[in-house]
C-alpha cells in the first residue's frame, strides 16, 4: 500500500488519484494515517455491491447529513 502526505495529496491530486486506481493509497497528516484513497471498484468489492448489485446507493451518513441539513425531519 502506498503512502503520501496530505500536502502531497492537495498539490499532486491527479498522481493520488491515478495511484489509487492500482492500489490503496493511505494518506498522512503530521505524520500519522488519517484516510485510506482506493478506487470505486475496490470500495464497491468490499461494500459486497459488486457490478451485479444494480444502482448504486445514495444514502449519505448520519453524521454528515446533520452537518448538511439533510437529517430526517
Amino acid at each position: 500500500m502506498q503512502s503520501m502526505s496530505a500536502k502531497d495529496a492537495k498539490y499532486g491530486f491527479g498522481r493520488l488519484i491515478d495511484l489509487a486506481r492500482s492500489e490503496p493509497v493511505v494518506v498522512e497528516k503530521h505524520g500519522r494515517p488519517v484516510v485510506v484513497v482506493l478506487a470505486v471498484e475496490e470500495y464497491e468489492r468490499l461494500r459486497g455491491e459488486g457490478k451485479n448489485a444494480g444502482s448504486r446507493s445514495t444514502r449519505v451518513p448520519a453524521h454528515t447529513a446533520k452537518r448538511r441539513g439533510l437529517e430526517k425531519v
